[in-house]
């Protein structure tokens, strides 16, 4: 089986709560016990996450020799000049880390989406922009790692597409979950 679900902000990538954490999880929606996700958001990013109860299907999707674009909308503190925007699409370093090259562009108008809860905070003084990001690799919080490395941290973080696979073409609302067709399924990328 194959699942995919718009998972709400403030919502961990798994089904056990972490000690500690103020963060929800996803055993809250009513998912088949035996479903695991298939990669990673992180707690304060929303958007389209796959899960499965099919061993080895998670290596054949994230395996990097399998590269697949994952596209994210990222809402950005003030506007990102053209240079700035090259510079994501030719790949910044990270730490020790230099990212692959990714397609990028801004958002006009801005996108309409679901409101966040909690809703971002606005700063009266900073204007923001909503860009497209699109990857094919994915290292830890590498998203929001880029945007701030160009002077642009991130304020919002939506992934609107897995391969072919799309948050709009899916009609999921955030907590909402559903099993993938046979159609969806057989969409370039998604699991041969």
């Amino acid at each position: 089986m194959l699942l995919a679900i718009h998972k709400p902000y403030g919502v961990l990538s798994q089904f056990t709560p972490e000690p500690g954490s103020p963060w929800r999880t996803l055993s809250e929606f009513g998912l088949p016990k035996n479903a695991y996700a298939l990669g990673r958001l992180d707690a304060d990013s929303e958007g389209l996450l796959l899960l499965s109860d099919e061993p080895g299907l998670n290596s054949r999707l994230l395996d990097p020799a399998n590269a697949h674009g994952r596209e994210y909308w990222v809402q950005v503190e003030r506007i990102p000049t053209d240079a700035a925007l090259a510079q994501l699409a030719g790949g910044v370093t990270i730490g020790d880390y230099q990212t692959q090259p990714c397609q990028v562009r801004r958002l006009e108008p801005a996108p309409e989406l679901p409101p966040r809860d909690p809703p971002i905070r606005v700063r009266q003084t900073v204007p923001d922009c909503w860009i497209a990001l699109e990857l094919t690799e994915g290292k830890n919080r590498q998203v929001r790692r880029m945007t701030a490395a160009v002077g642009h941290p991130t304020l919002r973080l939506v992934r609107v597409r897995i391969g072919a696979l799309t948050l709009e073409a899916l009609a999921l609302a955030p907590g909402q979950w559903r099993e993938l067709s046979r159609t969806e399924r057989e969409m370039p990328f998604v699991i041969q």
